[in-house]
């Protein structure tokens, strides 16, 4: 088992590094950024709402929630969740992450193709997730010597896989949120050129954590396919 398990704490630990300088570097633009007042004097909030009113959403609502980096978009409640600092800040940062996160409203209100992919995947992915990393070391640990643990093995393999295509899923939801929200920021005149390069580059190094975690879900599924092609 313990042969077995060297690789993947190896592709782990890589995959840990590299999503540590990429986080790292994200909340460096996005302070970077938050210096970069707006000559609109428009707060992350007021963007937020004017891109729904603009894009003919009106049941979506625009509220405040506490922590960093933690906005994001409830198609379950239709809410635009904003992080404290992104719903009153009034700089280039917050306009970026606010008409992100309205730009998965739209996807939802046009019905965007992969959105309901991805909401579709969620209830398998929240089980598969959660267990599949203990059915692969139970597999790994039973396939020396038995046919059930190649079988366990394989089970967890799809397991992991789920949560491996949900992954790639997500990008371009994510991508195609940020070309949504800097398309109408610059259509609307919203920011000035600098200020429109700031929201896009923060709004890349964003879309990068999402880029690293697919590449190291795959790197990782593909190492215990490799596993249980060895073993058969």
């Amino acid at each position: 088992m313990g042969g077995g398990l060297m690789g993947y704490y190896i592709i782990g630990g890589l995959v840990m590094l590299v999503s540590m300088y990429v986080s790292n570097k994200l909340k460096s633009k996005f302070k970077h950024y938050s210096n970069l007042s707006l000559r609109n004097g428009m707060s992350g909030a007021e963007i937020a709402q004017k891109m729904l009113d603009d894009n003919g959403i009106t049941d979506v609502k625009v509220i405040s929630m506490k922590g960093q980096l933690t906005d994001h978009y409830n198609p379950k409640d239709k809410t635009v969740n904003l992080s404290e600092v992104v719903y009153s800040q009034r700089n280039a940062a917050a306009a970026a992450v606010a008409a992100h996160e309205v730009g998965h409203a739209v996807q939802h209100a046009t019905a965007y193709s992969w959105i309901g992919m991805r909401s579709s995947l969620v209830p398998i992915v929240s089980i598969a997730s959660k267990y599949s990393q203990w059915v692969i070391m139970g597999g790994i640990a039973l396939a020396t010597s038995t046919a059930l643990g190649s079988t366990v093995l394989l089970v967890g393999i799809i397991m992991y896989g789920m949560g491996t295509l949900f992954s790639f899923v997500t990008l371009p939801v994510e991508y195609d949120a940020s070309n949504r929200a800097l398309a109408w920021l610059e259509n609307e005149r919203m920011l000035t050129q600098e200020e429109h390069a700031g929201a896009k580059d923060a709004l890349k190094w964003a879309a990068r954590t999402y880029l690293v975690a697919a590449i190291g879900s795959l790197a990782t599924l593909l190492y215990f396919i490799s596993i249980f092609l060895r073993r058969r």
